[in-house]
């Protein structure tokens, strides 16, 4: 670090003169100054603010401007702190130098104003520079400066007296032409007067009650009436919306339902509101709103001409709401419909009212009206839905634009459908569906209509009935297709992708015959989109459903498929930051789907490791990938991966929450499940802690569940591999390999209720009777134990027959079945499939508890004899015994 004598000087140096003559370089000394001061100032520096004030007052043209621009960063970057001392020592130098810096802004602004009125441009120009610096200082002051700041009278009085200086440099505007270089700075001006009174809403609503008025009638009279025509520009339009906007909307001036219950400043600013918009104020407002503002204007139609595909993004994307005249114009007509829906419906329903039947071709501006009215329909769709009959209105009106194939007439066209998008969700009858679905297949022969398309995705989503679509799908799916070749632009390219996704996904199974043209696209669109990285996304999550509905045929997909997965879940390669999320979906569904496993389909598991070590979000993902290869081929995937997965297992548990440590223990189940012989061996290094882990008596009742569901299979499925891990465990922890067995047997029974799923509960019946018959002394100090547990089980698999009265093992499978999936669920994959095929070798699906309970007894009594084995019962219970009897009945 710096000694403290060279900070101080370079402090001193830093603002001995203010005379740099590039301007570039002197706003890098003024934010370096800003900097040092954030840190420094005022206790270490407190001569700065003293120095900058002293400064800005001399005669000196540079010297000023310089110092008066020091002054605005240090300013800004003070005003930026947080911190409570921080924010405190900033009040303190606003109350301060407040009245300093309003004067010094008055002083440049009347300099201004007076050399504009002489016509001296240069001296006005570097009079405005000054007047905006110091405008951004007291900005910076009035905003974060005071706690209260209703009770300044300074600040109040500089935020009444923007509104005059607003209206001088309005007026200012008619006298210097456009092309002079003050009038882009007069500009921002304006636009900075604005600013204020927003920022100062937005942080102190309460204090800003005394503007509402002054505020509304203000931004009122030059937006929506004769006092703005010829001064007012298009930035400035959309601030004086905005501060509408932001008065209409804010939650401070909204009372609660229970008045009582609302501050005394709520209900003030709420009668202010209230008085001010009254129905004829608002009705001018929404028809200015309509009729002005939402036209299209001759250079949109130009460049919807020129370029359909350019036309779409930019009325679609572009700037902010807060920065756009459009989407700010169709925001505020939003908030404010919404706000005082009752008065203003029937203003609009009247404007519909006067546009019944077609409009003449001919007249443009009857087109453009009814389009803008069209317009506002559609936006303000959850507010009328009590007052318009949709329906009635598609079939009797809306159907009939649609088919006016005039070209003057595609303004309509293209908003009636972009109308029914708005609707189809609101309300819009399923019947009507097929008259609809006609009427968008001819819009889509039509390639300027392209911007219709990104709200025709609405159609699939609601209510959809795939009887209803499937005699449009080859046309309605050949014409997306076409339209997916035929645009240019990606954005445009996301939104066909994303609908004939939609359809895909829909109709599922019956796309098939169908995609043959877009299984061949897809790999050129892909190479195409290599700088596109959100394209890439949307062919991802195309491909998904494409997998989805091709079924086991998706395999023919592979030599485009595998490398699209490998690159996408790579996490070596710059774009899977973008892809991997989809990259891996579509992994799954692969795997899910795919009949047999290939040779590059157990390659790319190459790339698992390193997304294991990644430790993200995806882990969930990760892991039923790897389930899916041990179902689809256990063996092969086992003999090349297993002992990097143990690795990787091993390292994820010493740091993973519970749910990702239930995650890689189901793994290993599944393992188990699939391969009990080779199984045990593959993840043995797991095994010791999972053991132990059941002995110390593991906390989290899941976790234990699942402990308990692994011992459980190798028990029951591999007891010479269960002997050898005993003996390991006896060996690791120094004690008799007897009073392990006790021990776990112990924890086992005392454990059960962790146990939740009825298949792991049958489990672990079976495995711990699996112990039987048995000489072993601890295993016959457990029996009691054993024979509860093993009642439990019964009580949880076995129903009784209501014909014969007599008990059955409800988890048994004989024979496979084919799911059959209703119309509203997704087909079977063939995952699926052979998760069923793999539970006909399940015990716990093929050995009855009954008769395992049974034999197990028997085979006990036979080795200690009827003595002995009456002794053993009479440990049990009598309850229990009488429960066991009666589910033994038959035996």
């Amino acid at each position: 670090a710096l000694s403290e004598e060279e900070k101080t000087t370079l402090r001193a140096g830093l603002i001995t003169n203010f005379n740099e003559p590039v301007n570039q370089i002197a706003t890098q000394i003024s934010v370096l100054i800003a900097k040092v001061a954030r840190v420094d100032c005022p206790r270490q520096w407190p001569e700065l603010i003293p120095t900058l004030l002293e400064s800005v007052k001399v005669q000196d043209d540079l010297r000023q401007h310089r110092a008066l621009l020091t002054f605005y960063h240090v300013t800004k970057t003070l005003a930026s702190k947080r911190l409570a001392a921080d924010r405190k020592l900033f009040y303190d130098l606003a109350s301060g130098i407040y009245s300093f810096a309003c004067s010094l802004w008055n002083h440049h602004t009347d300099t201004f104003l007076q050399q504009v009125c002489t016509g001296n441009e240069a001296a006005a120009t570097n009079s405005l520079e000054r007047t905006l610096l110091s405008l951004k200082v007291l900005r910076k002051l009035t905003v974060h400066g005071f706690v209260e700041p209703h009770w300044s009278v300074e600040v109040m009085g500089f935020l009444h007296a923007v509104f005059e200086r607003l209206k001088q440099f309005l007026e200012c505007s008619r006298s210097i032409r456009a092309e002079n270089v003050c009038r882009d700075r007069l500009e921002k001006t304006i636009i900075l007067f604005t600013k204020v009174l927003l920022d100062f809403l937005d942080q102190h609503p309460f204090s800003f009650t005394p503007l509402i008025q002054r505020s509304l009638e203000f931004a009122v009279s030059y937006v929506f009436t004769e006092a703005g025509e010829g001064i007012v520009f298009e930035r400035f339009i959309v601030q004086c919306m905005n501060l509408i906007k932001m008065i209409v909307k804010n939650y401070a001036y909204k009372p609660s339902k229970n008045i009582e219950d609302s501050s005394p400043e709520t209900l003030e600013a709420h009668k202010i509101k209230t008085a001010f918009f009254t129905y004829p104020t608002l009705m001018e407002i929404c028809r200015r709103l309509v009729t002005h503002y939402f036209l299209l204007t001759k250079e949109e139609l130009t460049m919807w001409e020129e370029d359909p595909e350019g036309f779409t993004v930019e009325e679609t994307g572009g700037d902010s709401w807060k920065y756009s005249l459009r989407p700010c114009t169709e925001v505020l007509f939003i908030d404010i419909f919404h706000e005082y829906n009752q008065a203003l419906t029937p203003v609009l329903l009247e404007m519909v009212r006067g546009l019944q039947g077609s409009t003449n071709v001919e007249d443009t501006s009857a087109i453009l009206i009814k389009d803008a009215v069209y317009n506002a329909v559609g936006l303000a769709a959850y507010e009328l839905f009590d007052s318009v009959d949709f329906d009635q209105w598609f079939k009797n009106q809306l159907l009939a634009e649609l088919q006016v194939s005039h070209n003057r007439y595609k303004p309509i066209r293209r908003r009636v459908i972009w109308l029914i998008g708005q609707w189809i969700s609101v309300k819009f009858k399923s019947d009507l569906r097929p008259m609809l679905y006609e009427a968008i297949r001819n819009l889509l022969q039509d390639q300027d209509l392209v911007v219709s398309i990104k709200k025709s995705c609405y159609i699939y989503d609601f209510e959809f009935r795939t009887d209803q679509f499937l005699p449009y799908l080859e046309s309605m799916f050949t014409l997306l297709f076409q339209l997916l070749q035929e645009v240019t632009q990606c954005d445009t390219k996301m939104h066909v992708l994303h609908v004939l996704s939609c359809v895909i996904e829909r109709v599922n199974m019956q796309i098939q015959p169908y995609v043959g043209c877009l299984v061949q696209y897809l790999p050129l669109l892909w190479k195409q989109s290599e700088e596109h990285n959100m394209l890439r996304c949307a062919i991802l999550t195309t491909l998904i459903h494409l997998v989805q509905g091709l079924g086991t045929d998706s395999k023919n997909l592979y030599p485009f498929l595998l490398p699209v997965i490998q690159l996408s879940t790579d996490v070596s390669q710059p774009p899977h930051v973008y892809l991997l999320e989809d990259g891996l979906e579509l992994w799954l569904v692969t795997l899910e789907n795919s009949p047999c496993l290939t040779p590059e389909l157990l390659r790319i598991f190459q790339n698992m490791s390193a997304l294991l070590e990644l430790s993200s979000e995806n882990l969930k993902n990760c892991f039923k990938i790897i389930n899916a290869y041990i179902f689809l081929s256990s063996s092969e995937f086992l003999q090349m991966y297993a002992a990097d997965l143990c690795r990787s297992f091993c390292e994820l548990l010493e740091d993973i929450t519970t749910e990702g440590q239930v995650q890689v223990l189901k793994v290993v189940e599944n393992v188990l499940k699939v391969n009990p012989v080779l199984g045990p061996q593959m993840f043995q290094p797991l095994l010791p802690s999972i053991f132990k882990g059941i002995l110390d008596g593991e906390r989290y009742p899941v976790v234990m569940s699942t402990y308990l569901g692994i011992v459980g299979r190798v028990l029951l499925q591999n007891a010479s591999f269960f002997s050898l891990l005993l003996s390991q465990m006896a060996c690791e922890l120094g004690q008799e390999l007897d009073q392990i067995l006790s021990n776990m047997i112990e924890m086992w029974v005392d454990r059960m209720d962790n146990i939740t799923q009825p298949e792991r509960r049958k489990l672990s019946a079976l495995a711990l009777l699996s112990l039987l018959p048995s000489l072993n002394n601890v295993i016959q100090d457990k029996f009691c134990g054993i024979i509860n547990i093993s009642v439990e089980g019964l009580h949880d698999v076995m129903t009784e027959d209501p014909e014969t009265g007599t008990y059955k093992d409800c988890m048994l499978m004989s024979h496979f079945e084919e799911p059959i999936a209703t119309e509203d669920e997704e087909p079977p994959t063939e995952q699926d499939k052979r998760k069923k095929m793999l539970a006909l070798k399940d015990p716990v699906h093929t050995v009855s508890l009954q008769q395992f309970v049974y034999e197990k007894l028997k085979a006990q009594q036979e080795i200690l004899g009827e003595q002995g084995f009456q002794a053993l019962m009479e440990t049990v219970d009598t309850e229990i015994v009488a429960q066991l009897q009666e589910f033994l009945q038959g035996f």
